[in-house]
């Protein structure tokens, strides 16, 4: 007796048919960049291993992976160069940091050693003629003084030399003096008092202050003078009469006389 299928039943495909269609949705998914779906199912992977020479998976898989590596090496370099020139970066802005904190520091070493020479000037003496010496002593006697003794020392001088404050001081008679002619009277920074007489001109005015070495006028020989000289005295207060050994004066403030 011959047997027939019952009608409105299918055939069920080959094996041979299910691995075709298996392969061919996997060839897919690995062109769309889906290729865990590939991974992830065993029976799937043993059903293209029968295709896979006829449809050229195994070289798609080989040209995929290939292709991610060298993109995750390219993604790597790019994280390694972006790392070195943040480091870079960040050592030249310290390198920066530390050159300009240096600078400051040489500024500021510049400006106090620019302070103290100035106070160490301010504060020097010199000598109210340079080069000069003394002619006329202290208390020397004679009739030429009207005291009978000399209030202060005579300096070595010709006419229009150069005379000069012995310190820091500030101008506070400067004009005509009698038997001094025309004089200038410094009180100096440290409440002592300098005269400059005889002079043939001046060259500062009341109220105005001096430093070391700074031009007041000019010597001659006004007043009662037998020649051009300067006479220079030291004293406690402005007037006549206050007058102090003029070369121990200059001597206590470091003047080699």
């Amino acid at each position: 007796m011959a047997f027939t299928r019952a009608t409105g039943k299918h055939r069920a495909r080959s094996r041979m048919s299910r691995g075709s269609v298996r392969v061919a949705g996997a060839a897919t998914l690995t062109a769309t960049g889906v290729i865990s779906t590939l991974a992830a199912s065993p029976a799937l992977a043993a059903d293209t291993d029968v295709a896979a020479a006829q449809t050229g998976l195994t070289q798609a898989l080989v040209i995929n992976d290939s292709l991610a590596g060298t993109i995750d090496a390219q993604a790597d370099a790019q994280r390694r160069a972006a790392a070195e020139a943040k480091a870079r970066a960040a050592a030249k802005a310290e390198a920066a940091r530390k050159a300009e904190a240096r600078a400051q520091e040489i500024r500021a070493e510049k400006e106090r050693a620019a302070r103290t020479a100035e106070r160490e000037r301010l504060n020097a003496f010199q000598l109210p003629i340079a080069g000069s010496y003394v002619t006329t002593g202290y208390r020397a006697g004679g009739s030429l003084w009207s005291s009978g003794s000399h209030s202060g020392v005579d300096f070595r001088a010709a006419s229009g030399t150069s005379v000069v404050a012995v310190g820091t001081g500030t101008v506070v008679e400067a004009g005509w003096s009698g038997s001094y002619g025309n004089n200038v009277v410094l009180r100096m920074s440290d409440g002592t008092y300098t005269q400059y007489g005889h002079l043939s001109s001046i060259g500062v005015a009341v109220g105005q202050s001096v430093t070391p070495g700074q031009r007041i006028g000019l010597s001659g020989a006004t007043g009662n003078a037998t020649g051009p000289h300067l006479h220079f005295e030291a004293r406690t207060g402005p007037d006549y009469g206050s007058d102090i050994d003029p070369v121990a004066y200059l001597r206590a403030h470091g003047v080699n006389v």
